[in-house]
C-alpha cells in the first residue's frame, strides 16, 4: 500500500502536497508552524487537514508495522503463499488484516487443532464437500480407541471444531457478517433485576431498543456506562425476535451459500453452521460491534468536546482592563480579588452576603482604590445574590463608569488547588486564588483557561466515559491551534501559556520565564536565542507566534516571521519609508503588488499572509466582548414559568442540542429540534460556546432539575433576540387552555413584546 496515495484520497490534496507535509511533520515542525508558514510547500494545506493527516499517517505507519509482522510469522510458518502477501500487503485496515492474519495467528490447542492431529481434517472436508453424505457412516470408519477416538460422538464433534473453526477464520466471509451485522443489527438494554431504584438516573434506557448504526454518541455512551456500573444488561439482536429458534437465520444462510451448502443438506451441517454462528462468530461480531459503537461514540463525543473547548478558548476578551473577581459563596463568603489591566493580582477581600451594608463597603473601597473597572461574578451558588449586591454598587458609584459580567467558574477550583496556583500565589490562601482566576479569565479567557485541564473545564459530553488517550491528545491540540492562532505577548505571557506556542514545551517556556525575569522585557525577538536550551529549530518553530510590543523591531509586533523580514525591508526600500509609516497603512499597501516579492523560497501565499498582517499588525482573531443580561428577580428554577423571554449564554454544545445558562444555577437545555425553524442536523450550525442567545422557557422540571428551552423563530419570523423581560410580564398558567399551551404562552410572549 502507498501511503502517500492513500493519505492523498483521504485528505484530497496532492501526493506532492502530502509529501512535503509528511516531511515537515517528520522533522519536527508543528501543524500551526506548517499551516501558518509553509504554505508554498504544502500548497496551502490548513490546520484541520493537517492534523488529520498526522492522525492518518500515524495509523497507516502503525498498519504497515504490522503487516511485515504478519508477513514474518506466516513465512516462517511455510505458508507464505503470493497471493497471501499480495492480499496482505494491499490491506487498508488493522480489522481486515487481523481477519486475515486469524487462521496463522499462533494460539492455545483448540480442539480443532486436536481434532487435526487426530487426523480429522479428511472427514470434515468430506462433510463439506458433499452435504448429502451420512455423517454417521463415514465418522464411523473413523473411530480408533488408540487415538483417543473411542466413539462416533466424539469423531463428529472432532470434525464439528474443525469446521466452525472454518467457517470463523475466513477472512472474507467475517467481512460479510460484520458489515450486514452492523447495518442491520439492534442494541436492546434493560435494567439489572433488583435495581430499579438505584439505576433511576439511567430511566430511559430500561426498555431499550435502537439500530447500533444509528444510535447518537451520546445515547451509546449512556447505555455502556450503565452497563459499566452494573445497572444495564445489553445485548444485540440480529433478528427481530430475540428468542431461540430452528428457523435458519439470513446470517447463517450467508455462510452457507459461501462455503456452497446447499438447502438440501444433512442435518447435522445445519447444525454445525448454527452452531459457528450463533456460540463462535456471533459472540465474537458482537464484542467487535459494541467495541466500533464504543469508539464510534468516543470520536463523536471528543469531537463535541473539542468544538467547545475551541470556543470557549477563542470567546472574545474583555482585553486590558482592571477588573475585580468575585467567587461567590454563602458560609464561606463571598472571594475577592482585584487585578490590574495585565493581570497581576492588587488585593483580596472575604466579604459575607448576610453582612450586606458591610460587604457592599468594603467592595466599594477595593474597587475606588485600585481603580477597577468591570466585575467578574462567578456563575457557582449563590451568583444571583451576588449579581445583586454588584449591581447595588455600581448604582452607588456612577463615577466609575463600572460593568457587571457573570463569568463561569468551571475549573477554578481545580486551579486554585493546583501546583501552579501554588507557584503563582504560594502565600495566597486557596480559596482566594479561585477569584483571581475568575478575574482573569474574563480580561482573557484563553491566557487563563490553559492553565486547567480541560476535561474540569465542563465544556464535554460523557469526557469521563470516552478513551481518555484521544481525548488528551486532541484536546491538546486544541489547545496547541488556539494558543497559536492567536499568538502571545513574549513579555506578559505565563508559563503554561507559552508551553503550547508552536515549538515550545515546559521546559523552553520556564526557562523564557525565568531568563526575562532575571533579564527584564525582551527587546526582540532574536534575544530568545539566549535562553538556555532554546535552539534555532525551536525558534524558527515559535517566532512567528511570539509578539513583542514597543521593542527595537516593529515586525516583532507582528505575525510576520523574522524569516520573512528582508521581504519588508525590500518593500521598505523601494517605497522609501520607514517600517512605522507602512504598518496599518492600508493606503500604501494596497498599491504593492505581493508578486513582485516572490522568490524561490517565498510564494504569493506567503507575501499575501505578510501584507494583509502588515495591515492589522497582531490583529487579534478573537470577536467582539459581549455578555449576557440576566432577567431581574429569576434567581432559581422555582422563578421560571412556561413563556418566558429570557437572555442567557451557550455553556455546552452537544449533538442533541446546546445548553444554556440562564442565571438560576441550572442551565436549560435548547434541544436540537428546537434550536431554529429549519431542519439542523449539527447544532454548531446555529450556536457555539460562550454565544449570548435568547430563549424562550418551554418546560420546567423542578423535581429533576431539567429546563426545556427554544430559540426558534415566532410566526412572523421575528427573531427572539430581544430585550429580556422580568418575570411579572410573563406570568402565563401553564395548565390552561388546550394542548397547544406552550404554542400559546410562546405565541403571547412575542406578542407582548410587539407591543
Amino acid at each position: 500500500m502507498d501511503i502517500f496515495q492513500k493519505l492523498s484520497q483521504e485528505i484530497s490534496a496532492t501526493q506532492t502536497q502530502i509529501k512535503a507535509a509528511v516531511d515537515l511533520l517528520d522533522e519536527g515542525a508543528t501543524v500551526p508552524f506548517i499551516a501558518r508558514y509553509r504554505k508554498e510547500a504544502t500548497g496551502g494545506l490548513d490546520d484541520g487537514q493537517l492534523r488529520l493527516l498526522a492522525e492518518r499517517l500515524e495509523y497507516l505507519r502503525q498498519l504497515e508495522e504490522r503487516k511485515s509482522t504478519v508477513l514474518k510469522s506466516i513465512e516462517e510458518q511455510g505458508k507464505l503463499t503470493e497471493e497471501l502477501k499480495n492480499k496482505i500487503e494491499h490491506c487498508d485496515n488493522k480489522t481486515e488484516l487481523e481477519d486475515i492474519y486469524l487462521p496463522y495467528k499462533p494460539k492455545r490447542r483448540t480442539k480443532a487443532q486436536i481434532a487435526r492431529e487426530q487426523g480429522l481434517e479428511p472427514l470434515a472436508e468430506l462433510f463439506l464437500e458433499d452435504s448429502s453424505i451420512d455423517v454417521e457412516v463415514e465418522a464411523e470408519k473413523y473411530i480408533n480407541p488408540e487415538n483417543n477416538l473411542p466413539d462416533l460422538k466424539t469423531v463428529l464433534d472432532g470434525a464439528r471444531a474443525i469446521l466452525i473453526e472454518k467457517f470463523s477464520e475466513n477472512a472474507d466471509l467475517i467481512a460479510i457478517l460484520r458489515e450486514k451485522l452492523w447495518n442491520e443489527a439492534v442494541l436492546s438494554s434493560e435494567v439489572v433485576e433488583d435495581k430499579k431504584e438505584e439505576a433511576e438516573k439511567f430511566k430511559d434506557y430500561f426498555e431499550y431498543r435502537e439500530a447500533i448504526a444509528k444510535i447518537p454518541s451520546h445515547r451509546a455512551l449512556a447505555v455502556l456506562r450503565g452497563r459499566n456500573e452494573d445497572m444495564l444488561k445489553i445485548s444485540l439482536l440480529y433478528q427481530e425476535d430475540s428468542a431461540p429458534t430452528t428457523e435458519q437465520s439470513e446470517y447463517e444462510k450467508i455462510i452457507c451459500q459461501h462455503f456452497s451448502i446447499k438447502n438440501s443438506a444433512n442435518k447435522w451441517l445445519k447444525d454445525t453452521v448454527r452452531l459457528a454462528w450463533r456460540a463462535k462468530i456471533f459472540l465474537s461480531l458482537e464484542t467487535e460491534a459494541i467495541a466500533k459503537l464504543k469508539e464510534k461514540s468516543d470520536t463523536d463525543a471528543i469531537e463535541v468536546f473539542s468544538h467547545n473547548l475551541k470556543d470557549l478558548l477563542l470567546a472574545a476578551p474583555a482585553g486590558r482592563i482592571s477588573a475585580l473577581g468575585l467567587d461567590p459563596g454563602y458560609k464561606n463568603g463571598i472571594k475577592t480579588a482585584a487585578v490590574d489591566d495585565t493581570g497581576k493580582m492588587l488585593a483580596t477581600e472575604i466579604v459575607y452576603l448576610h453582612r450586606e451594608e458591610e460587604a457592599i463597603a468594603r467592595l466599594k473601597n477595593l474597587i475606588k482604590n485600585n481603580d477597577i473597572q468591570i466585575i467578574a461574578i462567578g456563575n457557582g451558588t449563590a451568583s444571583r445574590e451576588t449579581d445583586k449586591l454588584a449591581a447595588q454598587i455600581i448604582k452607588e458609584l456612577p463615577e466609575q463608569n463600572l460593568r457587571k459580567v457573570t463569568v463561569s467558574e468551571a475549573g477554578a477550583s481545580v486551579y486554585s488547588a493546583s501546583e501552579l496556583a501554588a507557584e503563582e500565589f504560594p502565600d495566597l490562601d486557596v480559596a482566594l486564588r479561585g477569584a483571581v482566576s475568575i478575574a482573569r479569565r474574563l480580561q482573557d479567557p484563553l491566557a487563563e483557561l490553559v492553565k486547567i485541564d480541560p476535561k474540569s473545564i465542563g465544556v464535554g459530553q460523557y469526557q469521563h466515559d470516552v478513551d481518555q488517550n484521544r481525548l488528551a491528545k486532541s484536546l491538546d491540540a486544541v489547545i496547541e491551534d488556539c494558543v497559536n492562532a492567536v499568538g502571545v505577548d513574549l513579555n506578559t505571557a505565563s508559563a503554561p501559556l507559552l508551553s503550547h506556542i508552536s515549538g515550545l514545551n515546559k521546559t523552553l517556556a520556564k526557562n523564557i520565564v525565568a531568563y526575562r525575569d532575571e533579564n527584564g522585557a525582551f527587546k526582540n525577538r532574536k534575544a530568545l536565542l539566549k535562553v538556555p536550551r532554546l535552539g534555532a529549530k525551536a525558534f524558527e518553530q515559535a517566532a512567528g507566534f511570539l509578539r513583542i510590543n514597543d521593542g527595537d523591531e516593529p515586525l516583532d509586533a507582528s505575525a510576520v516571521h523574522p524569516e520573512a523580514y528582508g521581504i519588508v525591508k525590500n518593500m521598505l526600500k523601494n517605497l522609501a519609508i520607514s517600517a512605522d509609516k507602512l504598518i496599518g497603512n492600508r493606503e500604501i499597501l494596497g498599491k504593492i503588488s505581493a508578486k513582485d516579492y516572490t522568490d524561490e523560497k517565498f510564494g504569493l501565499p506567503t507575501v499575501l499572509d505578510i501584507l494583509k498582517e502588515l495591515e492589522k499588525p497582531g490583529r487579534d482573531p478573537r470577536g467582539e466582548f459581549k455578555t449576557a443580561e440576566f432577567a431581574e428577580n429569576i434567581n432559581e428554577i422555582k422563578d421560571l414559568e412556561v413563556g418566558m423571554l429570557l437572555e442567557g449564554t451557550v455553556t455546552n454544545v452537544a449533538d442533541f442540542g446546546a445548553f444554556v445558562d440562564i442565571g438560576v444555577h441550572q442551565d436549560g437545555l435548547v434541544h436540537i429540534s428546537q434550536l431554529a425553524d429549519k431542519f439542523v442536523s449539527d447544532p454548531r450550525e446555529i450556536v457555539k460556546t460562550g454565544d449570548i442567545v435568547k430563549v424562550i422557557v418551554l418546560e420546567i422540571d423542578e423535581k429533576r432539575k431539567r429546563i426545556s428551552l427554544s430559540m426558534k423563530k415566532d410566526d412572523s419570523g421575528r427573531s427572539k433576540n430581544n430585550p429580556s423581560s422580568s418575570k411579572k410580564d410573563f406570568n402565563y398558567n401553564p395548565n390552561t387552555g388546550n394542548n397547544n399551551t406552550r404554542q400559546t404562552a410562546m405565541a403571547d410572549a412575542f406578542a407582548r413584546l410587539k407591543k
